[in-house]
């Protein structure tokens, strides 16, 4: 009887431990290829309409950075991005020259609170208020829970939307 207590014991444990949710994200979890539509907004003088086409986007960990490759006939562009979590999401902010020609200023121009982490603070309120300045803006980033990845990728003036999911 002893022998059985202390198996049971054992196997309640081992359930419990099994089944526990972890609610820590892994930024290897972005990895992986998306599939879905790249919209532009198309303007003539006649008319101007959006315009949707399928596209991919590969995204790839190096080292703390991912690497987002987003392509589709008449689009192909690769942009390294820092990520933050953020709860259920995880954001993407430029770096190096692509941040400065973006926001006009370098990292670590920002509010400058107490450079920190507080704990009711993520990783992404800390970079806004680190790095940021008020009015700096974000594209995009991923959804977690529903494993998919939003970016408006702005090249030379033009913007392309990118929406898709995890495949």
């Amino acid at each position: 009887m002893k022998y059985f207590n202390i198996l049971l014991a054992f196997a309640i444990t081992l359930i419990l431990f099994s089944c526990e949710k972890s609610d820590d994200l892994d930024q290897n979890d972005v990895n992986g290829t998306y599939l879905g539509t790249i919209t532009s907004d198309v303007s003539n003088k006649l008319s101007k309409a959006d315009v949707s086409t399928p596209a991919t986007v590969v995204v790839s960990t190096i080292g703390n950075q991912i690497e987002v490759h987003c392509f589709s006939d008449n689009f192909d562009t690769t942009i390294m991005f820092d990520i933050y979590m953020n709860g259920d999401d995880i954001n993407v902010c430029l770096i190096g020259d692509d941040f400065e020609n973006m926001y006009g200023h370098m990292r670590g121009h920002g509010n400058m609170m107490d450079g920190t982490m507080h704990n009711s603070s993520t990783e992404w309120m800390q970079h806004l208020n680190n790095d940021h300045q008020d009015g700096d803006e974000h594209f995009g980033g991923f959804d977690m829970k529903h494993h998919t990845f939003n970016y408006v990728f702005n090249i030379n003036g033009q913007n392309y939307n990118f929406q898709g999911i995890k495949q």
